[in-house]
């Protein structure tokens, strides 16, 4: 079942030209139409499915500097800025919320991770700090369980997956973006190996300039061009409860988190817990993703669905003129796992006992694409000018996504980069830099 999302009408009219075609209505692809049009350039945003539909309306909601990498922690910088600015610029809330996390752990492996942590947050001015047992029982107040301490990071949040995509790019047709959904990119024109325009299922846009932000379905629109693009995406399971008891607005344990929503349900889901499905597209970049599978493998299951044979990792030809892939499957909607629903209620009914008996609202399924190292890409073709890539949230690009799109908007519009654009280039991959796995 697909989760509650908002939606919004699209463009009638397909436009003959525009300075800026964005592939792709996630929050990336939102977020970039909406600084682009910021700044003044015509921009069309298309996508196949409707805005928000995918993993921008499927993830828990957290908007945080707390616990990223150091690569991401300048443009996370640049995500707070943006989540906390929007509702002002679009004259509409994007439904975020300054209200801190919790985090609580009776691991001292991972309280040790978070302790140590704290000397990259004071180098970045992150506003965190770590909890006493006390405290975290005081905040967290689980049944059966003796936390050794926890976090508290103060200035982080949570936005509304529900509503934030659409709202966003209402805000850049607010500037004069068009937008266009269910209007799938099945190619680019390539003139002397430069972006002259994208040729859509409704018709033709003439561009010099093209931001693939699609999610997991961006390599596979690369590949048509020699664009190499290491992608993998994990299946992940979340469910959306009633209303009910207010327990806090962010709280993290490791056996589930808790996300209240603006109408007073939770988002619940367990970090960490994925299925990866083997895939042409993932034997392709098995070698790529190896120091990642060794860090994480103990909470990845291996799995067969029918991503192996249908969806963004599968093999798939076609010409322009015929139904692509992106046609075929407007909406990724994977089966929620019933095996993790069940995991996910008894991690949260055994801790809290006030939500036993709660009530599912529903629950879905999502492809969470990632990159080898969970660092995004945002960054230049070099194969192809004019053509721009902005994907690999690995798990947190919902939070991330306004600086990502921030990022991608500098780089596209030639403008002074937001921040260093060097860690997220794709070029990274392959021309021998070591694979440093980042963190969730």
């Amino acid at each position: 079942m697909s989760p509650l999302l908002k939606r919004i009408p699209s463009d009638q009219e397909l436009p003959a030209k525009a300075d800026v075609v964005v592939i792709g209505g996630g929050i990336i692809g939102a977020s970039a139409a909406f600084f682009l049009a910021e700044r003044g350039l015509s921009v069309a945003l298309v996508e196949k499915g409707y805005i928000g539909g995918e993993q921008s309306s499927r993830n828990w909601g957290w908007c945080r500097r707390q616990n990223r990498d150091e690569r991401e922690l300048p443009l996370s910088g640049i995500s707070m800025q943006a989540w906390d600015q929007f509702a002002a610029k679009i004259e509409e809330d994007v439904g975020f919320r300054q209200c801190g996390l919790f985090y609580a752990t009776d691991n001292p492996q991972q309280l040790a991770e978070w302790e140590q942590w704290l000397d990259l947050a004071r180098q970045f001015n992150v506003n965190t700090k770590m909890l006493t047992a006390r405290e975290a029982h005081d905040r967290i107040p689980a049944q059966g369980r003796r936390w050794l301490g926890g976090v508290h990071s103060v200035d982080d949040g949570k936005g509304e997956p529900a509503i934030a995509a659409p709202t966003i790019a209402n805000g850049a047709r607010k500037f004069g973006a068009t937008i266009h959904q269910e209007c799938a990119a099945r190619g680019l024109d390539i003139v002397n190996g430069a972006v002259a325009g994208i040729i859509t299922e409704k018709g033709i846009i003439r561009s010099q300039t093209v931001l693939n932000a699609g999610g997991a379905w961006t390599s596979l629109f690369c590949r048509q061009y020699g664009v190499q693009f290491p992608q993998a995406s994990v299946r992940q399971t979340a469910i959306r409860t009633r209303p009910t008891t207010n327990l806090g607005e962010a709280i993290y344990t490791p056996e589930c988190s808790l996300t209240r929503r603006l109408d007073g349900s939770y988002t619940l889901a367990v970090s960490g817990r994925a299925t990866l499905d083997i895939t042409p597209q993932g034997l392709r970049y098995a070698r790529w993703f190896m120091p990642m599978f060794l860090k994480r493998l103990k909470a990845v299951q291996i799995g067969v669905s029918k991503s192996t044979f249908h969806g963004p990792e599968a093999l798939a030809s076609w010409n322009k003129d015929t139904l692509s892939p992106f046609e075929k499957i407007r909406v990724l909607d994977p089966k929620p796992s019933r095996r993790t629903i069940a995991a996910i209620l008894k991690g949260v009914t055994e801790q809290f006992p006030a939500l036993a008996g709660i009530e599912i609202a529903d629950s879905w399924g999502a492809y969470v694409d990632c990159t080898p190292d969970a660092v995004p890409v945002i960054s230049a073709s070099v194969h192809v000018k004019g053509l721009y890539l902005a994907a690999g949230g690995s798990g947190h690009g919902f939070g991330i996504g306004p600086g990502i799109g921030r990022l991608a908007a500098d780089l596209v519009a030639n403008d002074r980069p937001c921040v260093d654009p060097t860690p997220f280039r794709l070029s990274r991959f392959f021309d021998g830099s070591r694979v440093e796995v980042g963190g969730l």
